[in-house]
């Protein structure tokens, strides 16, 4: 029970409270440009299927959100931006249990926010994350799934104070290059499988276009592969490329006798 009530005031203190806003607001930013290239691509080539420019141009646009969304995020929140990324850290153990569902509902809102803001100024329907005729529900999730693992691997490792990411405070150098790349990666995933399944790689993503439109199907593949493909990331960073390693024993003391007469030996 003490340990209950010392979470919980944790969840509610000041810089827990500024991590929340900021991922509301970090989601709020990756989502509305997420969204608003979709709509403003099909605005502009309403036949995405005979024109890939318009594929081309929303990974761009979510690439480059997501760099800005996880820059002004990573010193405040860890910037997450994303559910399956908040999952994979806590089954790692970075982030408590509590915190996490409060990090879940701050995307959750945010993501909602910038689709009712997308379709405010945009005056059209929210498009949602739908999968292609030719793909199946369980091969729709495979690849989701797989996608995030990619995205989630990348946030670990960019992350990783031990490989010099911005998870070390190294400064805004190292967490800039951190967000390139998880930013990068992400638009190479939106190219790679953007007409299949929409590549959400984000339950946020889809979550906040649902809510808007009204049209919830097939959100389990949103929410199931992404989740699965971000907790099989954390356990082979974790376990198998970057095990934690036990600090060492300390030396045992010696006695002031012993140590009397002789030259003492300081290892750094």
């Amino acid at each position: 029970m003490a340990n209950l009530c010392a979470n919980m005031k944790r969840c509610f203190s000041p810089p827990a409270l500024r991590a929340y806003f900021t991922e509301f607001f970090s989601t709020f930013l990756f989502v509305f440009i997420a969204v608003g290239s979709t709509i403003s691509a099909r605005m502009l080539t309403p036949d995405e299927t005979s024109d890939a420019s318009s594929l081309v141009a929303t990974s761009i646009a979510q690439a480059f959100g997501l760099f800005a969304a996880v820059f002004i995020a990573a010193d405040v929140s860890g910037g997450h931006v994303n559910p399956a990324v908040t999952f994979a850290y806590a089954i790692g153990g970075h982030i408590a249990v509590p915190s996490a569902i409060f990090y879940w509902a701050s995307q959750m809102l945010g993501s909602t926010f910038a689709c009712l803001t997308d379709a405010h100024l945009h005056t059209q329907a929210v498009p949602t994350t739908r999968i292609a005729v030719e793909m199946t529900g369980f091969g729709a999730g495979i690849l989701e799934g797989m996608l995030t693992f990619m995205v989630v691997y990348t946030v670990h490792v960019a992350g990783d104070p031990r490989g010099g990411g911005f998870g070390g405070r190294k400064g805004p150098a190292a967490t800039a290059l951190g967000a390139l790349v998880v930013g990068a990666v992400t638009g190479a995933c939106v190219l790679a499988a953007g007409s299949l399944t929409g590549a959400s790689m984000n339950p946020a993503r889809s979550f906040g276009p649902a809510v808007v439109s009204g049209h919830y199907s097939n959100q389990a593949v949103y929410w199931a592969g992404p989740m699965v493909g971000a907790a099989v990331a954390a356990l082979v960073h974790q376990a198998l490329v970057f095990p934690t390693v036990p600090e060492p024993a300390p030396a045992p003391a010696t006695n002031e006798s012993a140590r009397h007469g002789s030259v003492q030996t300081v290892v750094v």
